[in-house]
């Protein structure tokens, strides 16, 4: 039977699914929209596409070191409650894992990788998951460290992970930094790394508060200098005050142990996720071109 744009949008109704995967599923059934309903339920299909739209803004972060490798990798679910799920901390646990036996680049190209410690892909796993916790479940982003340099993992809780490369030094130093940067946060390790269009952003904004105060642009630019000094040292991770003692720098902790930071990398649940506006025009021409493929 062929298959029509009108069976199509049907079954996408009726499933909540992307117009490919109908199309595919009844394709795989002769047209039978009762039938193609049952085997987009029983691979998950159906379920986790309802999920979609949902916003996972909670989750967790898994960290983990094998030798000169390392990775972090954040992974979503909708509630706290799920990403304490000992379900969803297996399937987070093996994502990491298997980042770091392959070589996807991209959470796409993480997803058909074979899921570690089991006989799945990634992202039919992924879909079983979803469908058993009645959440939408996504893999937001991941960075690996690979260095022969010691690489030193923290976590706090299960929403903040970090991952530094540590030149000189010892893992207790290590485990101090990553603890401090879990805490505060900052941009990049030295002045040298921040961006340029980010200080110079700052120096617009300083240079216009003193003016409206009153000030010269000569006597302005002057306060701004200081002002940009500070700004930097609470930007960078050598400039701030050290968290288990605010009398020294980082700087000065790693520079008293013949250390330095090659590279962090610092995530946390759910850092920028703001809810997508809909837009229903693309929506409705996504549909339309989707319609006329399947009608051909």
């Amino acid at each position: 039977m062929q298959v029509t744009a009108a069976m199509v949008k049907e079954l996408r109704e009726r499933s909540g699914a992307a117009m490919m995967d109908c199309k595919k599923a009844l394709v795989e059934t002769d047209g039978d929209i009762e039938a193609a309903l049952d085997v987009m339920r029983k691979s998950g299909a159906a379920k986790a596409a309802k999920k979609a739209g949902r916003i996972a803004a909670d989750g967790a972060v898994i960290v983990r070191v094998a030798g000169d490798s390392a990775v972090v990798v954040e992974i979503n679910s909708e509630t706290d409650f799920v990403a304490k799920d000992e379900n969803f901390v297996s399937f987070a646990t093996n994502v990491a894992t298997t980042i770091l036996s392959s070589n996807a680049t991209t959470p796409d190209e993480l997803a058909e990788q074979t899921l570690a410690n089991t006989s799945g892909t990634v992202e039919s796993e992924r879909q079983q998951l979803s469908a058993k916790v009645g959440e939408k479940i996504s893999i937001r982003r991941f960075e690996r460290l690979q260095s022969s340099n010691l690489l030193i993992d923290y976590v706090h809780g299960n929403r903040i992970g970090v991952l530094v490369e540590l030149q000189g030094g010892d893992l207790e130093l290590g485990k101090d930094v990553a603890m401090h940067i879990a805490a505060s946060n900052p941009v990049c390790v030295s002045e040298e790394q921040v961006p340029a269009e980010l200080v110079s952003k700052e120096r617009e904004i300083q240079i216009a508060q003193a003016e409206q105060s009153g000030k010269t642009l000569d006597i302005a630019e002057k306060m701004v200098a200081g002002r940009i000094r500070k700004f930097l040292a609470e930007i960078t991770l050598t400039g701030q005050p050290f968290v288990k003692d605010p009398d020294k720098t980082v700087g000065k902790l790693l520079k008293d142990n013949n250390a330095v930071v090659v590279n962090f990398i610092r995530f946390e649940v759910g850092a920028g996720i703001e809810k997508k506006a809909e837009n229903f025009a693309q929506e409705v021409m996504a549909q339309a071109r989707m319609a006329d493929g399947a009608g051909s």
